[in-house]
């Protein structure tokens, strides 16, 4: 998820652990440790884009990171304010284990996911909820800032740090349900279309949970699908885009196209270009997919030969317009059909 919901996150994890005891100061260590997950986009600038990849939400999202890492940060912390004994290293200890480990436990609802079972490659993603969702994040946050206000030992502090904790864990389970259903719309569709596809995927879109995608793979091609709870009707609207899997194969049996193709879990598409080829992830989709495929995808990867060597680079995007997509974007989550 984005800085502000970790931050909002660990704030209200660090206040359930400690709050009676030490007040907004478990709240300011929790958003700490609630962002410290995250730190790991610091050495992946010094990575080649596959390395940096592999290292995003990799070591640093895992169990075994914040069983290291608290015991650490608790002894420390608890030098800080040793003289107070408001707090023990030990309660220190377990503050930074929840707000650090209950971080990657929120992002494996994400498409990108998490390797949260870490030495394991299996990076776990339940795609039931898009990396910033307002009506998640708002709510919790509002919460939080009302507990700033409330001493301590006020038993009101708790109950409203409660409610944040207890209404963002409903959201989250609220999106496990639409998922479910929405699957069930694409499988359905997919049937009554008659189509023979290997597997198929779903996510909701942008900032919301009404309108989801789906990719779809086929022997030789991907389609994708948009369905929003106001749609009407149960046909659904399909956008091919070819495989092009041969273009890929001068480049095979290269460490880092094999490393890539893992990351994308298969979902990827090549397009031939002047300097060489582009791989696209059609996990995180189309900048404007939802009206007839346009757009560019969110992430392509630039595959090229220089002196000899491959060469892997990440496309930046210019997301030229983005004004008018996010109202293509209201419209269609409404049920509006472009």
């Amino acid at each position: 998820m984005d800085s502000l919901t970790q931050i909002v996150l660990g704030g209200a994890v660090g206040e359930a652990v400690l709050g009676k005891k030490v007040g907004n100061k478990a709240i300011l260590w929790g958003a700490i440790g609630g962002t410290i997950p995250d730190l790991d986009t610091i050495p992946g600038q010094f990575l080649d884009t596959v390395s940096r990849l592999e290292v995003h939400r990799g070591f640093s999202h895992s169990i075994i990171f914040a069983i290291l890492i608290a015991p650490i940060l608790g002894i420390l912390i608890d030098r800080i304010y040793r003289k107070k004994k408001e707090a023990t290293w030990w309660g220190w200890t377990q503050l930074m284990f929840w707000t650090i480990f209950t971080h990657p436990l929120l992002d494996i609802f994400t498409t990108w996911g998490t390797q949260l079972l870490w030495p394991m490659e299996w990076r776990i993603a339940i795609q039931s909820i898009f990396v910033i969702d307002p009506l998640y994040t708002l709510p919790f946050l509002i919460c939080l800032i009302s507990v700033l206000f409330l001493k301590r030992t006020n038993p009101t502090r708790a109950k409203w740090n409660h409610i944040g904790i207890a209404l963002s864990s409903f959201y989250l389970l609220i999106t496990l349900g639409l998922k479910l259903y929405v699957d069930s719309v694409f499988s359905n569709s997919l049937k009554k279309e008659q189509i023979n596809y290997t597997r198929f995927d779903s996510r909701p879109t942008p900032f919301n949970t009404l309108l989801w995608t789906s990719n779809v793979e086929l022997e030789d091609q991907f389609l994708i699908s948009y369905y929003s709870l106001f749609d009407k009707g149960e046909s659904l609207d399909y956008t091919a885009f070819s495989k092009n899997e041969n273009l890929l194969n001068p480049y095979r049996n290269n460490p880092k196209i094999e490393r890539l193709i893992q990351l994308t879990k298969g979902f990827y598409t090549i397009e031939k270009t002047e300097n060489g080829i582009v791989m696209n992830d059609l996990r995180f989709g189309l900048t404007e997919g939802f009206d007839h495929g346009k757009g560019e995808f969110v992430f392509s990867y630039l595959i090229s030969r220089k002196n000899g060597k491959i060469q892997i680079e990440q496309e930046k995007q210019s997301f030229d317009g983005v004004e008018e997509v996010m109202l293509k974007l209201w419209e269609r989550m409404l049920g509006h059909q472009f």
